[in-house]
């Protein structure tokens, strides 16, 4: 029996050890497996408890009050003027907004309801617009009559109507408001509402428990990192709640309506602060190996600022700050995660990055369901569920971040025992009163330290003045610390460089030293190069902006000198670079003298000089430039046996605290580009408020408007027609010119629009814009253009020049194809022959397209008969300089009626611009020319206009003109050869 049971028992053990690794597999892998299936297939398959479609959107038409003193019969009048919208945004303006829409019949027993869910609104009441009789108010404390709050919103209640009702409202709103309205069934909306409410308890309830979680585990650990993240969790809570209008309340409390705007602007402060925190804090390690570390403190001295508006600007003016903060804090922390996943590779950076990801796709499915209808392919996503998996997904960074750091400590503590003894840098622990305790052998032959010595040498008996006290100082700051410090004298090592690293630790200091003195020289070298030139020792450009920058930053007035060399080529083209170089060294050395070294100068071109006259008057520092141009000018420069004579100019600018780095620097080239140009003197200046920064200020606006590769606002085409002179009631041909409409309704010149489209890279995009617009308005009413041949439009050189351009272009002429002959693409001569290969393509595949060719501004580049020969174009448009002042000068009626003869003789037509007087219209008609444009026949028309007209002569108005054009119409006179057959005869040649 005694041998029986022990088997038994074992028996028992070993099945009772089956059974807990079949139930820890199942508790560890299948029932979470479980789960989480059960829970994609019910967000997938099953339908929501409470369906929040079914709203109907209404077109509304809206105004503003400006004087707020607009009564309800008043914006009745006014809205009828006003067009239909889909939707309206304020665009943070807090003046009352009248709108008006038509509620529908539900139909059947349904009653209709009336949502306007904004949670920006303030105050909404309506009329009944047929009666105006009052319908009900409401704003953030109550409501009454048939308006009544709902989701972030509010709601009239129209009950069951018989017929359509059109209402009138008016709303005060803060913030970025959106306003809108949606027509539900009462029934629709109480589902709507129960949804609203559901997924705030959710996220609400998810978020919190989370942050209390993690809240807890922080304090037991001490780890003070995952108390910002706690804290964070409760401000991503705060931001969804604002996201979806329910921010309003918190733990199911009403929150008051005044304190609300302020609990805002401290909440997206607040979590700015701690999103930035959170990530330098979590990534510390990371970032170390990334850099940019001055990045970081960008945005984090941004949250302070952001956190000084939340309480010192209304809301109105803390949204754009609140934007402005955002991006960029979004930007360089996407730089960030961006430089971890390439560089760090760590299972942290990646939940982070999924954590982001998740937010992103849930916006991206939430743009696809308001566009295109497609959300049902996204299934449960919503912002609910991203809030939530976000969170968790920052959650697991933060544990793998702990699992990271534990592994980290117990692998660090390895290999420094390991090491400790073999490693070639000085590793040393001291103890409280600065003597050693322990030192590695790299340290004690860095030292000459001897063990016997540790208990009798201190740290100060090795290095200089200090050094005790700032290695104290270092070990307080913790791991993240280093500190440069120098030798003993006494010890004959004063010239020695060391690098430190330090750590306080158990009431000893320990710590590792490196002898960095070549690596010091090297980088002391480097750093001057960085902003020094290397050829004038002067600064360079990166120098010079930021002396120019630290005196942006300071309330004393100052000046900037911007100094060129006139024709200082020449000595590089005829004495070779050494003597040119020689030169520059000369007037670098000119400059310092001549300033004393009170004032940084630098070099930051080829023969471009700049000085930055710091806390200098504008009287004075035109005094003192005088006397440079003259120490410039006047003693010839020396190099081996020649004496050179440079000639300089300089443009001076009177500056103010504030003006940025690029502006600064740009109205001084302006001015002493002018200064160029002005010989007796060669000094211009540019005092506060001249004309010149003014315009310099809107030229720059005007460039940063057009750039970032995106189309801006307020282009719109005008058409100016061109007549034929031998038929001009008979056909309406004409020019389209680009327009740009600014912000306060004025239109830009076309000039000035072209020129800051090219220096901000984005002329292509208006040509691809022009072309496109073009050909569709050609499509739509090619019907009522029976009297056109061509039309033409200009390419700019920039567009020719770029091949992604012209296979956009190419693409449209394909879809447009029946259209094309209509076009006559313009080139200006000097674009054209910049590239005549290319040129020579182009043309060729224009003319294949039935599209025809224009030289623009002909005899003002390089005009040649070989290149005329070589680019086969349909057309020449005579440069207007001469054709406006022909009559004046008999040489320019010989330049035009020698270029009309050759494009006789080659079979190209004659175009003549700028025509602005009878006489000048006579002349080209009996030099022969084909067609002409300009003022006198007609300015840029509305398409409008266009399509009215039947020939280009029916806009002439000077009666004059219209009867020399009746004298060239006259019976029995010979009709223009046709102008496409004529090109395809010059083609087919």
């Amino acid at each position: 029996m005694a041998s029986v049971i022990p088997a038994s028992l074992s028996r028992f053990r070993q099945s009772g050890s089956w059974i807990d690794d079949a139930l820890y597999a199942v508790a560890v892998y299948a029932v979470p497996v479980l789960i989480a299936l059960g829970t994609l297939a019910t967000l997938y398959f099953l339908p929501r408890q409470y369906d929040s479609r079914g709203a109907v959107p209404l077109p509304l038409r809206v105004i503003v009050d400006r004087s707020g003193l607009l009564r309800p019969a008043d914006a009745l009048q006014a809205l009828r003027d006003a067009p239909a919208v889909s939707s309206y945004s304020t665009r943070l303006t807090e003046k009352p907004v009248w709108f008006a829409f038509t509620a529908p019949r539900m139909g059947g027993d349904l009653s209709t309801a009336i949502e306007l869910p904004s949670r920006h609104a303030q105050t909404v009441a309506c009329w009944d617009a047929a009666t105006l009789k009052p319908i009900g108010i409401a704003d953030r404390d109550g409501a009454s009559g048939a308006m009544h709050p709902v989701k972030a919103g509010f709601f009239v209640q129209a009950g069951h109507l018989s017929a359509p009702l059109t209402l009138l409202c008016r709303g005060t709103y803060s913030g970025p408001a959106q306003v809108s309205v949606l027509a539900w069934d009462g029934q629709a909306l109480r589902r709507s509402a129960l949804d609203f409410q559901e997924s705030s308890g959710l996220i609400a309830g998810g978020l919190l428990t989370l942050a209390v979680f993690v809240f807890v585990t922080a304090m037991i650990n001490r780890e003070w990192t995952y108390v910002i993240f706690a804290a964070w969790l409760v401000g991503n809570l705060r931001l969804c709640a604002n996201a979806m209008g329910w921010d309003t309340q918190w733990l199911g409390r009403v929150l008051p309506a005044e304190f609300v705007p302020a609990m805002r602007q401290i909440t997206f402060a607040a979590y700015y602060i701690l999103t930035v925190a959170l990530f330098a804090q979590l990534f510390r390690r990371e970032l170390r190996i990334v850099g940019y570390r001055w990045l970081l403190r960008v945005i984090q001295y941004v949250g302070v600022v952001l956190l000084v508006a939340a309480f010192a600007l209304p809301y109105a003016w803390f949204i754009p700050t609140l934007w402005v903060s955002g991006a960029l804090a979004i930007g360089v922390l996407l730089f960030f995660l961006a430089r971890l996943v390439w560089m760090a590779r760590s299972r942290t950076v990646l939940w982070y990055v999924g954590s982001l990801a998740v937010v992103l796709f849930a916006t991206f499915s939430e743009l696809l369901g308001a566009v295109l209808g497609l959300k049902v392919l996204l299934g449960g996503v919503n912002t609910v569920m991203a809030a939530l998996s976000s969170s968790m997904m920052a959650a697991f960074a933060i544990a793998e971040q702990m699992r990271a750091e534990r592994d980290f400590r117990r692998q660090a503590q390895m290999e420094l025992r390991n090491t400790y003894e073999v490693t070639p840098i000085g590793l040393f622990t001291l103890d409280e009163n600065g003597h050693f305790v322990r030192a590695n052998p790299a340290l004690r032959a860095m030292l000459d330290l001897q063990k016997s010595d540790y208990r009798l040498r201190h740290w100060h008996d090795y290095f200089e003045a200090g050094a005790w006290g700032a290695l104290q100082a270092l070990a307080a700051k913790g791991s993240d610390g280093e500190l440069e410090m120098g030798g003993s004298v006494e010890r004959g090592t004063g010239e020695r460089r060391y690098l430190l690293k330090a750590i306080r630790w158990n009431g000893w200091i320990e710590g590792s030293l490196q002898d960095t003195t070549e690596r010091s020289k090297a980088v002391e070298r480097l750093r001057f190069l960085a902003e020094h030139d290397q050829l004038t020792g002067s600064l360079n450009r990166r120098g010079v902006e930021k002396a120019i920058a630290a005196q942006s930053g300071e309330p004393l007035p100052y000046a900037l000198a911007y100094v060129d060399l006139d024709r200082f080529k020449l000595v590089n083209d005829l004495f070779g670079h050494r003597a040119g170089d020689e030169v520059l060294r000369q007037v670098a050395a000119r400059m310092r003298a001549h300033f004393a070294r009170s004032y940084p100068v630098g070099r930051i071109g080829g023969d471009e000089f700049v000085c930055v006259m710091s806390d200098t008057p504008i009287e004075d520092a035109i005094a003192q430039a005088r006397e440079l141009l003259s120490i410039l000018s006047d003693a010839p420069y020396q190099v081996g046996n020649r004496a050179f004579q440079v000639k300089a100019s300089i443009g001076l600018v009177e500056c103010s605290q504030g003006v940025r780095v690029a502006d600064a620097l740009s109205h001084a080239d302006r001015a002493c580009r002018e200064a160029k140009k002005v010989a007796h003197t060669r000094l211009v200046t540019y005092r506060k408020g001249a004309a010149a920064f003014e315009e310099r200020a809107e030229e720059l606006k005007l460039v940063e408007t057009l750039g970032g590769n995106r189309l801006p606002t307020g282009l719109f085409l005008v058409m100016q027609p061109i007549m034929s002179l031998k038929a001009p009631n008979e056909s309406l041909n004409f020019e389209v010119l680009l327009r740009m409409r600014a912000p306060d309704g004025t239109t830009l010149p076309a000039g000035k629009v072209i020129v800051a489209a090219e220096e901000s890279g984005n002329i292509a995009a208006i040509d691809r814009w022009v072309i496109s617009t073009l050909l569709e308005w050609i499509e739509t009413h090619r019907h009522q253009l029976r009297n056109t041949r061509f039309i033409c439009v200009n390419l700019s050189g920039g567009s020719l020049n770029d091949e992604q351009f012209m296979e956009d272009i190419f693409a449209l002429f394909a879809r447009h194809r029946s259209v094309v002959p209509y076009l006559c693409l313009e080139i200006t001569e000097s674009v054209a022959l910049h590239d005549l290969e290319n040129t020579q393509r182009f043309i060729a595949r224009v003319h294949e397209m039935g599209g025809k060719i224009a030289l623009d501004d002909f005899g003002a580049g390089y005009t040649s008969f070989k290149y005329l020969k070589s680019l086969s174009a349909d057309a020449l448009k005579i440069d207007g300089e001469f054709v406006r002042s022909m009559c004046a000068h008999p040489a320019d009626v010989a330049i035009v009626e020698a270029i009309v003869a050759l494009a006789r003789n080659l079979g190209i037509q004659s175009v003549a611009e700028w025509v602005e007087d009878l006489d000048t219209l006579r002349a080209l008609q009996e030099i022969g020319v084909d067609y002409v444009q300009g003022f006198l026949i007609a300015r840029p028309q509305d398409s409008s206009a266009i399509l009215a007209a039947h020939s280009a002569s029916s806009f002439i108005s000077d009666p004059d003109v219209v009867g020399f054009v009746q004298c060239l119409s006259e019976p029995g006179q010979a009709i223009a050869v046709d102008f496409e057959r004529r090109a395809r005869a010059v083609t087919a040649r």
